[in-house]
């Protein structure tokens, strides 16, 4: 057993909480306290992301399975498993907030490799697949189709906004959660004022050419696409520009293929995809910002 590993996640998890995390999880009546008062929330998320970080356990069935057999002499008051996943699962908000935490970590830790490219994009997270009726998580997620896979899904879509870093991985800045119908260029609204003086390079789904000229206006800021056809677009006109059109969309592409690279990475390591298990609204939110912030660890550690 790692336990080096274990005692400098502890320490971390408890500096975290006490500073922030711990305004994310208050409770305010009786009736939501939980019956084992002897694990703390600090030991709770420390054994949560010893078994996703170091033993590659991402259901909530395999972590504590794990916690049960090799570290129960460290946690000698874990709780049955309902009130372990009920508690992991009231934390949903507290995760969210340390993914901010570790961003702004992570960029003061990687300042030097900051660029003014950003790439955008974003991957799906799903429930079950269109054949079915969802029914997890209606306020969050619904129906949609994604091209990548060719398939109808329910679920949510992961948004992300990174650094453009050569020859490593991109260094994600912003990260979202959004209904799985929701247009790309939606989501990306209300984070634009903070984009100041960049150069972002995103799919097709973005391009909108009034949008761009009011972000040169106003921030210094232009989107870069591939090309999109125009509607109704006379054919000897759209053959003459085909050649520069292909030349210009291959070579954005080529530098927003990393983001790609990025999710690629993040599903690897967490298998964040793999939400079907999933059962309840909070337990959605554990899993996708659990996910992500277990990727961030990667990082950091």
């Amino acid at each position: 057993m790692k336990e080096i590993e274990l005692i400098r996640l502890y320490y971390y998890f408890c500096e975290y909480y006490e500073r922030e995390l711990r305004w994310y999880n208050q409770r305010f009546s009786n009736n939501s306290t939980p019956s084992n008062e002897k694990l703390t929330d600090a030991e709770l998320l420390t054994i949560y992301f010893y078994c996703r970080r170091y033993e590659n356990k991402h259901l909530k069935t395999e972590i504590y399975d794990y916690a049960k057999r090799y570290l129960q002499s460290w946690f000698p008051n874990l709780p049955a498993y309902a009130n372990f996943n009920t508690r992991i699962n009231n934390l949903s908000s507290a995760l969210n907030a340390l993914v901010a935490l570790q961003l702004d970590e992570l960029q003061v830790i990687e300042n030097q490799f900051i660029s003014d490219i950003s790439l955008i994009d974003s991957f799906p997270i799903i429930l079950c697949s269109g054949k079915r009726q969802g029914k997890v998580a209606p306020e969050l997620s619904d129906k949609s189709y994604c091209a990548t896979k060719n398939l109808y899904y329910f679920g949510v879509k992961v948004h992300a906004i990174a650094f453009s870093r050569k020859k490593k991985l991109p260094l994600p800045e912003f990260i979202s959660v959004t209904p799985a119908s929701e247009n790309d260029l939606t989501a990306f609204y209300p984070i634009l004022n903070k984009l100041l003086n960049r150069a972002i390079f995103a799919d097709k789904a973005y391009a909108d050419k009034a949008l761009n000229e009011q972000l040169m206006k106003d921030i210094n800021t232009y989107i870069y696409t591939p090309v999109k056809l125009v509607k109704g677009e006379v054919p000897k006109i759209r053959q003459f520009k085909k050649a520069a059109d292909d030349l210009f969309s291959t070579a954005v592409s080529t530098v927003r293929q990393p983001i790609e690279s990025l999710f690629n990475w993040i599903i690897q390591k967490t298998d964040i995809q793999r939400a079907s298990k999933v059962r309840a609204s909070a337990g959605l939110m554990t899993h996708i910002f659990g996910s992500i912030a277990t990727a961030l660890l990667f990082w950091l550690f």
